[in-house]
């Protein structure tokens, strides 16, 4: 297992993300570090970095990255949590940068025993807080045929989803699905149609660790407490891996950058429309074609940053 990962589209996200070098900061994906050792570098010596992560390993890097810099102050948990946290700091509505890299890092990845990759066999885990009860083999084992099916259709968008929910109920009656490439060959073995580069479990294995994790229900909770955490030209940068966590924040972005209607609009013509909230500093923005074939997974990664307006 390693720990080393290449940060995707860190240059761009820093640079469009700060705005006052000696402000408030939040990486609430901290990984293992490349976005906040790039914003350490810009950041000035009065400026505060909160990074949080719900990884034990990832917070172990964060933990001795605060002991070199006094800047960083580390939080463990779910960026779900940030509205707290923030509150219990005096920070809420003070905040001039929020980082998101969504979806799971490389060492993640690449870590056999956290059982996330169908690449490599090891225990069918996939949770990212390790402290947490369920897991992907706790889903096979107690989900039933028509909510697996339903899993694997609303997190992964798997066409095949009946198919493979009931080859995998078939093989659970016979054996406990226990491993990462036990699930991903029945899963190919049920595919009737595999798409070129992509393997069959791609997928469905996304869908389960949505699933196991709450990444879009976090989500979707932490976009609100990101907007009322910034001040008056505080900026929010989110990276995305794929179409339903980047499709929650462009319509995020989307509904605070256009114009809202007041709530009296519908019985009153000449209601004005409220002030928007965000402009766009990067509506999206992908990665080069050179650090894509530096860094193949970043392909699929989606940049947008906006930032808040007049508060008040």
């Amino acid at each position: 297992m390693t720990d080393l990962h290449e940060t995707v589209l860190a240059e761009a996200t820093v640079s469009a993300l700060v705005s006052n070098r000696e402000g408030l900061y939040v990486d609430a994906t901290f990984g293992r570090g490349g976005h906040s050792r790039r914003l350490l570098q810009v950041l000035g010596s009065s400026a505060q970095l909160l990074v949080i992560d719900r990884d034990q390993r990832a917070i172990a890097v964060a933990e001795a990255l605060a002991l070199r810099d006094r800047r960083v102050v580390v939080r463990q948990g779910s960026f779900s949590e940030l509205g707290q946290w923030l509150t219990l700091s005096g920070w809420m509505g003070q905040v001039s940068g929020v980082l998101m890299d969504l979806g799971v890092s490389s060492p993640q990845l690449d870590a056999a025993e956290r059982g996330f990759s169908f690449q490599a066999d090891g225990p069918l885990d996939m949770r990212m807080d390790q402290d947490q009860a369920v897991s992907a083999q706790t889903v096979l084992a107690e989900m039933d045929e028509k909510s697996l099916a339903e899993l694997f259709v609303t997190y992964g968008e798997e066409r095949y989803a009946r198919r493979i929910a009931r080859a995998l109920v078939e093989a659970r009656k016979k054996e406990p699905l226990l491993r990462t490439l036990q699930v991903a060959n029945l899963i190919a073995r049920a595919h009737p149609s595999w798409e070129r580069h992509k393997h069959p479990a791609t997928r469905c294995f996304q869908a389960l660790r949505l699933y196991v994790n709450r990444e879009l229900e976090e989500l979707q909770q932490v976009l609100p407490m990101a907007q009322n955490a910034l001040c008056s030209g505080g900026r929010l940068a989110v990276i995305s891996f794929h179409s339903l966590e980047d499709r929650i924040v462009k319509q995020f972005f989307r509904q605070g950058v256009a114009p809202v209607q007041d709530r009296h609009a519908m019985w009153n013509p000449q209601a004005q429309a409220l002030r928007p909230v965000f402009s766009y500093v990067i509506k999206r923005m992908e990665p080069s074609a050179e650090e894509v074939q530096r860094n193949p997974r970043s392909r699929s990664a989606h940049l947008r940053v906006v930032e808040r307006l007049a508060v008040g």
